[in-house]
């Protein structure tokens, strides 16, 4: 089981870097997964035997159509489980994250189908990021980052990034979640974020939470 369980990591990992046609450097599996080089070496010769990715020395790795799969499937047990986490168990959305990481390598698919019945056919997760469906479709629209926006855009949030619970109290507490509407006042000089009204209020909102918010202009 734990084997499994770190080959869906690293199969979710790397379509998270990369998709399903993009090489991936081993160092960026790295980094996102917070070990060695040494361990991801020797975890992408596993993934290669088993036929999950294709590794091209000195350009990365990349997923096979197989390892792409089986990532979409993680990813959708993912984010049913966030969603489901959040609005049937009432978690706050800063800590279904790390359980749905935790769950989604043992639910059955029968509980999957379950879940997604329940939920009512959701397309996106808590966080504004896309289920992928049934058939294990993925599409993931591109949105420009609250940090490109322009000062007078009126916008609204489409997702946030959810992989620190930290940032996410933060942006729960400026009111920024999926579906809120935003004008930006002004751009701060040398890097410094921006200045946005949310629901009536002023925020100075720094560089990098802003660049984890994705947005699109209102209407």
């Amino acid at each position: 089981m734990a084997e499994t369980t770190a080959v869906q990591d690293y199969l979710k990992a790397i379509y998270q870097l990369g998709g399903s046609r993009n090489d991936v450097p081993t160092s960026a599996v790295a980094r996102l997964l917070d070990v060695t080089p040494a361990s991801v070496s020797g975890m992408l010769r596993r993934l290669h035997d088993l036929g999950f990715v294709a590794h091209r020395p000195y350009r990365g790795v990349r997923l096979t159509r197989r390892g792409a799969r089986e990532a979409v499937e993680m990813i959708r047990h993912h984010r049913l489980l966030e969603l489901y986490l959040s609005k049937v168990v009432g978690m706050p959305w800063d800590r279904v994250h790390a359980e749905a990481d935790a769950l989604e390598h043992v639910i059955s698919e029968d509980l999957e189908s379950r879940l997604d019945e329940l939920l009512g056919y959701p397309t996106e997760d808590p966080h504004g990021h896309p289920i992928p469906t049934p058939g294990l479709v993925l599409t993931e629209d591109r949105y420009p980052s609250l940090v490109d926006a322009t000062p007078g855009e009126r916008c609204v949030v489409r997702r946030v990034d959810d992989r620190s619970a930290e940032l996410l109290r933060y942006l729960d507490e400026l009111g920024l979640r999926p579906g809120v509407a935003i004008e930006v006042v002004e751009e701060i000089p040398f890097g410094g974020g921006v200045r946005a009204r949310v629901d009536g209020r002023e925020h100075v909102i720094g560089a990098d939470a802003a660049r984890a918010v994705e947005v699109s202009a209102e209407g």
